[in-house]
């Protein structure tokens, strides 16, 4: 039967223990030394006393006794009751693991591994988590597996890491369980098997290890290799975010902000970017140096946006370089300083940042805050243009058409304007629709002009509009349509290109009164 004393009841008991283990420690019995230091390190029937738990552990451990000797070394080691010495923690170590005591032999391992209280000595290491990890000790086990991994000590050998971590994993060791399921995911060292690696992240996840919660909520996430499940994401995320991993409150940020799988919450999304920005997650910082930009969620504040890009762009985040370059461009919450600017452009572009490559190649063209270097301006239009960024495109096109550039090239302008065209860009449309029309760097084609004209044109762009009229006047790259001749004009003169009046005027000549009302009602309804 569970036993029912009460409290008063077990105090009075363990008060009794304490007294008989304290009569057989007075005479010198070594066991019971061990134990009354232990009953003073836990208050067990006395009040806790390091100072005493020390003095008791040293009278056993220099009896010889291989647990009091390890204890003693963790009171060094933890500066509990005495001075902290990693030192004399390693010689009481040493004399608990020689005679085989295997939790010295983990302790006495890791300080040589880490060099705490000896130089590093990765053989030494080496040798006493071999001894632990033979008697089945899975933190050593798992430090083994670490080190053939990495080759640290030993020739590097995978299949040994992966032979260690399993040892470990099957005792329920967490980091193991979440390093076997790496090398199964990756198909490093052992066939590739994801429902292995799902099976052994979810048992690391499952005894509360952050990273295998973090890896089990992106899968959910994503939609990879387990059905997508926002609920789950979210479960798993939370887990591993309440235990201040970043990456998962970030992960949970963006659901919670982007309502994806789940209602849109954008405060709680603001609370997770923050706890993840206060660790010094970048892109955290990042998103939240944007809401305090734009008063999103947050009363608008540019120094605070600015501490926030700073944290992020000193750990190299391109997004958050090409932000700080926008506040001190506009001296948002910074002193203005276009030459500080200007820096933080290049050092985001320099890592890809497709708009900190655009900006900076507008200021070289345009001598914008830096002296004029079109060649320059070529180089960063050409690094977003590789990109697909269709502006970038355009103007690199516009720069290769122009004769002061020194690199007149129409062939390759056409190109570029072409990737830009396919993409939508009207302007590009356009001039793709002038070289057609006129045969400057690509082959007269009228077919081909009216074509480019007509996409420029159904977006507004009016000088499109007004080609397009004169070819459908002309019979053009297209049969004779005065309808549509008269409806593009009316649309190219409202917008203010004024040689259409005078082509209306001559179109509405050539028509019958009958087709004349027609064209009218087709405008009125457009």
């Amino acid at each position: 039967m569970p036993d029912q004393a009460s409290p008063s009841e077990l105090d009075a008991r363990h008060t009794a223990e304490f007294l008989r283990v304290k009569a057989l420690a007075e005479r010198g019995v070594a066991t019971a030394q061990h134990s009354l230091g232990f009953m003073y390190v836990n208050g067990q029937g006395v009040p806790r006393n390091y100072e005493l738990a020390v003095a008791w552990y040293r009278m056993a451990a220099s009896a010889g006794l291989e647990q009091a000797q390890y204890n003693l070394g963790v009171m060094y080691q933890k500066g509990q009751g005495v001075a902290q010495d990693l030192g004399q923690a390693l010689y009481w170590y040493r004399q608990a693991a020689e005679q085989g005591y295997v939790q010295a032999q983990y302790n006495l391992g890791w300080l040589y591994a880490k060099g705490q209280g000896t130089p590093a000595d990765v053989h030494e290491a080496l040798h006493w988590f071999v001894k632990a990890a033979e008697q089945g000790d899975p933190g050593a086990q798992h430090n083994l597996g670490m080190m053939y991994e990495g080759g640290k000590g030993v020739a590097q050998d995978v299949e040994q890491a992966i032979a260690w971590y399993r040892k470990a994993a099957e005792q329920n060791y967490a980091r193991s369980q979440f390093n076997l399921a790496l090398r199964y995911d990756s198909g490093q060292g052992i066939a590739r098997d994801v429902q292995q690696a799902i099976h052994w992240f979810r048992k690391a996840a499952e005894q509360g290890y952050a990273p295998a919660q973090f890896n089990l909520g992106l899968r959910y996430d994503k939609g990879q290799d387990l059905p997508q499940d926002s609920e789950k994401a979210i479960l798993w995320y939370g887990r591993a975010g309440e235990q201040g991993h970043a990456s998962s409150q970030f992960n949970l940020a963006l659901i919670y902000d982007a309502g994806h799988g789940v209602a849109r919450d954008p405060q709680l999304a603001l609370a997770w970017f923050r706890r993840a920005a206060e660790q010094g997650h970048a892109g955290a910082q990042d998103n939240l140096g944007l809401r305090y930009e734009h008063g999103q969620g947050v009363e608008q504040d540019y120094a605070q946006a600015a501490h926030w890009y700073v944290q992020a762009a000193g750990q190299g985040f391109a997004g958050a370089q090409y932000h700080l370059g926008q506040l001190y461009d506009a001296g948002h919450g910074v002193p203005q300083d276009p030459s500080v600017a200007l820096d933080w452009y290049r050092k985001a572009a320099e890592q890809g940042h497709l708009r900190a490559q655009f900006d900076l190649a507008l200021r070289y063209e345009s001598g914008n805050g830096v002296q004029q270097d079109e060649r320059e301006a070529a180089y960063w239009y050409r690094k977003a243009a590789d990109q697909d960024y269709a502006p970038a495109q355009y103007a690199l096109g516009m720069l290769l058409d122009r004769d002061d550039t020194g690199t007149v090239d129409p062939r390759q302008a056409t190109m570029w304007y072409r990737k830009a065209a396919e993409q939508g860009h009207a302007l590009a449309q356009f001039a793709l629709g002038l070289r057609h029309d006129s045969g400057h760097g690509a082959e007269r084609d009228y077919e081909a002009a009216h074509f480019w004209y007509l996409c420029a044109a159904r977006q507004g762009h009016a000088r499109a509009q007004f080609n397009l009229g004169v070819m459908y006047a002309a019979g053009q790259g297209v049969p004779t349509d005065l309808v549509e001749a008269y409806a593009w004009l009316h649309r190219a003169g409202a917008a203010g290109i004024a040689p259409a009046a005078n082509y209306i005027r001559r179109i509405a000549a050539r028509m019958e009164p009958a087709l004349l009302a027609q064209a009218n009602g087709y405008i009125g309804a457009a």
